[in-house]
């Protein structure tokens, strides 16, 4: 299949700029995979929606304060630093704007959003095939604690936003309500819709509810450049299942309960994680580059809820596979209904509305 067979026309005024004032106030477009007929709800539904029993897996990764502005140490040159993955203590690799500008051997001084210059210093060590900067932070024991006070949220593109904004609105929902360990540069969007009032409402109808880590990293809103999508090759996260969270999902599959994911991050957790070993779910951590795509099959998701994802995305490429497993028309139910949301107003991307594949 081609990349651009995964392409749609979006109107710009469909891609949300900001999120609704309650979570679950959200649309939810339902696509049934056995019949050809869409359902408009609102994510609230999902409480009379979803199956009793079943099983509803969530990535709790934070969203961490990525985005951090700085200054060249010997031109006063600013510069936009995008922290992508950490190697280890004060050892980060980096988007870096402008690019050309952070050579080998430079040093950036990091800014405050109120003070100005800081003591801490960037030095440029390396530089990857993709134009990745590898930094070195000194004046630090340890720049992932300093994050909250010097970074900002590394809101994607298309959401408008001034350089250096730090919105309390975006700090209070660019977050899910479960989100723990920190570590993603984007948020697992899927998750943004619910409430502590909808997550007990579904515990009381007889929904269990586990967790899965995956920090979310730019491979997976990288675009495809390749002509046909099997050339594309996905970056690799850093996931984690703990021994608790295994066994639920264990005994959903034993049992025949339905095993839904929160996200398309989720969902590559656990099909990563089953495809090391088919028989059983086992606690481990490790990382992932797993790229799906139609006529992909599925060993443990039985349903997906999700956002609505970018034209000629490798997100938009694993929904396809999910809408039509082991088959390629999955596509095609796809973008018809991304028409259908279009045509009803739905709101796109990451502060915009739902869509459960079931």
């Amino acid at each position: 299949m081609r990349t651009a067979d995964f392409d749609y026309p979006l109107p710009e005024s469909l891609i949300a700029q900001a999120p609704l004032e309650r979570r679950d106030d959200s649309r939810l477009l339902v696509l049934d995979r056995s019949r050809p007929e869409l359902e408009h709800r609102h994510f609230r539904d999902l409480v009379e929606l979803l199956p009793s029993p079943a099983l509803l897996v969530f990535n709790d990764s934070r969203v961490i304060r990525a985005r951090l502005r700085a200054q060249n140490s010997q031109s006063s040159g600013l510069f936009e630093v995008l922290l992508l993955e950490q190697n280890q203590t004060n050892d980060w690799w980096a988007m870096v704007r402008p690019g050309k500008r952070a050579k080998i051997g430079g040093s950036l001084i990091l800014r405050h959003p109120a003070r100005g210059n800081t003591g801490i210093v960037a030095r440029v060590t390396e530089i990857n095939d993709e134009g990745h900067r590898r930094l070195l932070f000194s004046g630090t024991r340890d720049l992932l604690a300093e994050l909250e006070e010097l970074g900002e949220l590394p809101l994607p593109p298309y959401i408008e936003r001034p350089a250096g904004s730090r919105d309390p609105r975006d700090d209070a929902r660019y977050q899910t309500i479960y989100a723990g360990q920190p570590g993603s540069i984007a948020a697992p969007t899927a998750g943004l819709h619910f409430t502590q009032e909808l997550l007990a409402a579904l515990e009381a109808r007889g929904v269990k509810l586990a967790r899965t880590t995956l920090h979310v990293g730019a491979g997976t809103f990288a675009p495809v450049k390749s002509e046909r999508i099997s050339d594309h090759h996905m970056h690799s996260e850093c996931y984690t299942l703990d021994a608790i969270n295994a066994e639920k999902i264990n005994q959903a599959r034993q049992t025949g309960t339905p095993i839904i994911a929160v996200g398309t991050t989720t969902l590559r957790v656990l099909e990563s994680i089953a495809r090391l070993n088919p028989h059983g779910i086992a606690a481990t951590q490790g990382k992932t580059d797993i790229f799906i795509y139609p006529p992909a099959e599925f060993l443990v998701v039985t349903s997906l809820i999700t956002n609505f994802h970018l034209p000629q995305s490798t997100l938009l490429m694993l929904v396809s596979a999910f809408a039509a497993p082991g088959r390629t028309e999955g596509r095609e139910k796809i973008l018809n209904a991304y028409g259908e949301a279009i045509e009803k107003r739905y709101r796109f991307f990451s502060y915009g509305d739902a869509m459960w594949i079931r």
